[in-house]
């Protein structure tokens, strides 16, 4: 996959700093974790909370308006597909992706039941970060720039 630089374009949408801001919620327990995909996210021009946990992401969600969650898998008191069920209660269609470095075929299948949008492997990649967060804003939401008048 190609490095992503301004602008950086999926599915003919181009994430720059004119489009929206998007709110995206990182969640993992490992603060070098957060931070990582926080400096991936940001220079992309999205804006992010951070939390180390499932219920610090409850928190949030329930006092900021969150456009995407991602939710490490493996949290000390609830997981990322726990705090994923309980994040959809607050907002149903919450599009979030799971981060972990255990992929597994169980794992996979409890993901697509839930309706997580994917499961990025750790250590993450930035151009597979950046790709799979902008292709699925782009399929919640729709483009993040007006379609051209039809002619």
């Amino acid at each position: 996959m190609r490095e992503c630089s301004w602008p950086c374009e999926v599915d003919g949408v181009n994430a720059t700093p004119e489009t929206p801001t998007y709110n995206i919620l990182i969640t993992d327990d490992d603060q070098g974790c957060r931070e990582a995909l926080r400096e991936i996210m940001e220079p992309q021009g999205f804006h992010t909370f951070l939390a180390s946990c499932g219920e610090e992401a409850l928190e949030i969600a329930h006092s900021e308006a969150v456009h995407l969650a991602l939710l490490d898998m493996h949290m000390p008191t609830l997981t990322g597909l726990e705090t994923l069920r309980l994040l959809r209660q607050i907002r149903d269609m919450l599009p979030c992706i799971l981060v972990t470095a255990d992929v597994t075929e169980s794992l996979m299948r409890q993901a697509c039941q839930e309706h997580a949008y994917s499961v990025i492997p750790k250590p993450v990649n930035k151009n597979v970060v950046i790709y799979t967060v902008v292709r699925t804003l782009v399929r919640v939401y729709g483009h993040a720039e007006p379609e051209p008048p039809a002619a």
